[in-house]
């Protein structure tokens, strides 16, 4: 495979002092997976574009929603046809460019006595749903009798459903889509930088010219010239067009998903079910891997969007929900094993709940020419960069009367993809458990390699040869870090454990178990201080308890 481009906090300095001496075509303010995926869209397009996040690479967002790639069937009922139309297509695009990382995931919707969904409207739905997304051959919809639906998930309380919907979507890490897109765009001669918060722009007669960013880890402020710049902040978006003293009109409305993760043997689900809540809403139960996650909630937000936690009510939510539709699993606080919570920044319309608000991304384009993007979903990212970065390209023809390319992110596989279908994925993950095997490695540890980094799985695999000093876990995690530090810009644990393992949600345990082990690798690697160190076990300590410890004095 050919080696991915050194993407490292140890060449910060040097980075740095190019970008401050470049004049760019566009900078993007933002690294979730919305700001990457324009990254990626203007970069192929030929521009020369600077991507700054405040934080680490997708720390927002985009890391903590469903993580699924799926055509929003739940909008059928809100006749958001368009949306449906749009995301539902997009789900096999976005399988094609990284069928590693974007997996499919059959999910099964039951049919209840007195549900949300009946079996007429059920069927129906469905089939629209095929019709709009344009699904094919085995993932078209099937309606299935009582008997099936039993025989598919055992689970299921069997006085009540009277069959079921199944049907097909797609299952992703989202801060691994996220930082893949922006690594791909380094390839197309893009620039970018965490922890990096942009504070102000600058002017040119009016316009918006550059901005001022501060470099959060070693203090130091610095002017960027720009021609562009688009606001990709999520949550934050409001926050920046106050800044350019454009926030008029439609503003943010914020609200708060939470998900819990549980071991599986408590939530032995045998496959993806799509389920209906008492008070209307419906929750998504995911089996993956060591564990079962379960979401989401909705509910307006309004405090520290740096802070978001998932509250005693909210795990209370989900598990009663989750219990009503599992009779025989009896959850209690004690069984959660981690949580996440995060902030969908959705367009504000008077008099909706938090639930009705539209999932459409909207552009806002200021006086001073800084255009700005909110709202979306995580499946339409990739259209939401086309169509922000359509407004720049119409914008440069017109000033320059130039010609740029159209559009290319649909055949542009990402970092880690260097396979045709899904099958060849599944006998890249036989291939890596036969050598892993002789180590005392599991199936699952080979599936986890491949499902997060697809082929880079070898640069991983050829650190874990050179290093013969530790436990063969350890040294495979170590080896992770390795390539983490060099190739994905990792500057501390929770970078590591949260954006680029998602070991803090999914396998929680190994954190406990490593994570003095990866605070001393990572001081020899980034040569930190013992200050940074006590200041990194500090905050995992913090971050364990945020997410699992749900007992009533926890705070």
């Amino acid at each position: 495979m050919k080696e991915p481009i050194s993407f490292s906090n140890l060449k910060r300095q040097s980075v740095t002092r190019e970008i401050v001496e470049t004049n760019f075509d566009l900078v993007v303010i933002g690294g979730g997976i919305t700001g990457g995926g324009i990254a990626l869209d203007a970069a192929s397009r030929g521009l020369k574009v600077l991507l700054l996040e405040k934080g680490d690479f997708a720390s927002g967002t985009s890391s903590k929603s469903t993580k699924l790639i799926h055509g929003g069937l739940r909008y059928l009922k809100q006749f958001d046809f368009w949306l449906v139309k749009e995301v539902g297509s997009e789900r096999a695009i976005v399988h094609k460019l990284a069928p590693h990382l974007v997996l499919p995931e059959k999910m099964l919707l039951p049919l209840i006595e007195g549900g949300s969904y009946g079996k007429w409207l059920t069927s129906v739905g469905l089939k629209v749903y095929d019709i709009l997304a344009q699904v094919s051959g085995d993932d078209k919809r099937k309606m299935l009798e009582k008997k099936e639906a039993m025989a598919l998930e055992p689970l299921l309380p069997k006085k009540i459903v009277k069959g079921a919907g199944y049907y097909a979507e797609y299952r992703t890490d989202d801060a691994r889509l996220t930082l893949e897109n922006i690594k791909t765009s380094l390839q197309y001669g893009a620039k970018a930088l965490n922890y990096a918060e942009v504070t102000d722009f600058i002017y040119k007669d009016e316009k918006v010219q550059g901005v001022k960013f501060k470099d959060l880890l070693s203090g130091d402020t610095h002017d960027i010239k720009a021609d562009h710049i688009i606001n990709a902040a999520g949550p934050w978006v409001d926050e920046l067009r106050s800044i350019n003293h454009s926030k008029k009109g439609k503003r943010l409305h914020l609200t708060k998903g939470v998900h819990l993760v549980f071991p599986h043997e408590k939530l032995p689900v045998k496959q993806s079910v799509y389920f209906d809540v008492p008070d209307g809403r419906m929750i998504f139960a995911i089996p993956r891997g060591k564990v079962t996650y379960v979401g989401t909630t909705d509910t307006n937000y309004n405090s520290d969007k740096d802070k978001v936690e998932t509250d005693l009510a909210d795990a209370i939510y989900l598990i009663a929900a989750v219990n009503n539709m599992f009779p025989d699993i009896e959850l209690g606080m004690e069984d959660i094993e981690s949580s996440w919570a995060g902030l969908r920044p959705l367009i504000h319309e008077e008099g909706k709940s938090a639930s009705e608000l539209s999932r459409k991304d909207e552009i806002f384009t200021s006086d001073t020419g800084l255009i700005s993007i909110a709202g979306g979903k995580l499946t339409g990212y990739r259209k939401m960069a086309e169509r922000v970065v359509n407004r720049i390209v119409k914008r440069i023809e017109e000033n320059n009367g130039t010609k740029l390319k159209e559009c290319t992110t649909d055949s542009i596989a990402l970092c880690g993809s260097d396979f045709k279908k899904f099958k060849h994925v599944k006998k890249y993950i036989e291939e890596v458990y036969s050598r892993l095997k002789p180590d005392g490695f599991s199936k699952y540890d080979a599936w986890y390699l491949v499902t997060n980094y697809g082929v880079q799985t070898e640069m991983i695999l050829d650190f874990y040869k050179k290093r013969k000093e530790e436990e063969n876990t350890e040294r495979l995690i170590l080896s992770e870090l390795q390539f983490g530090v060099k190739y994905e810009m990792v500057q501390s644990p929770l970078d590591f454990f949260i954006r680029r393992t998602g070991r803090l949600y999914f396998d929680i345990h190994s954190v406990r178990k490593y994570m003095e082990a990866v605070s001393g690798e990572l001081q020899i690697l980034l040569k930190a201080d013992e200050k940074t160190v006590v200041e990194w076990r500090d905050s995992l300590n913090n971050e364990l308890k945020k997410h699992s410890d749900f007992s009533l004095d926890r705070d």
